[in-house]
């Protein structure tokens, strides 16, 4: 379902092989908390999807645990961001925006945080609503 949907926005998408359940565990278990169920499908048929340029807008399930890892850490930031425990980053813009579930509360949604000036802005219903509008946008589709 999730490989037709971003194959649906654009021929030139690129997947990966996918995840497997165990390695999933382990991710949830390093983070602490459970993957949404969006993005555990997405994986489980692919590890990450780019975009016709290799940018990509959902990254691999390793990239997404450490990166948040460290955005989850109190001594990455401190004092320069809002925090950003509330968020579940998954991907990017290629330019330093991004894209984020909203885990508390708990909701489909995808949000945008702006790198330059904090803000989080929201982008996309749930997530096959994000690949189609981040696949067939141009430049800052989600402003």
């Amino acid at each position: 379902m999730w490989k037709e949907a971003a194959a649906g926005a654009s021929p030139d998408v690129e997947f990966r092989a996918p995840v497997d359940a165990a390695a999933l565990a382990e991710a949830e278990r390093r983070l602490g908390r459970s993957l949404p169920g969006q993005l555990t499908a997405l994986l489980k048929e692919t590890n990450g999807v780019a975009d016709g340029y290799g940018t990509d807008i959902v990254w691999s399930l390793d990239r997404v645990v450490e990166h948040n890892l460290q955005f989850w850490s109190p001594d990455t930031f401190p004092g320069l961001y809002m925090p950003f425990d509330p968020l579940l980053f998954f991907g990017d813009n290629g330019g330093g925006d991004q894209f984020a579930f909203v885990l508390t509360p708990e909701r489909p949604d995808i949000f945008v945080w702006d790198h330059e000036n904090d803000s989080r802005l929201w982008a996309a219903r749930e997530l096959k609503d994000y690949l189609h509008r981040s696949l067939l946008g141009e430049g800052d589709w989600y402003r």
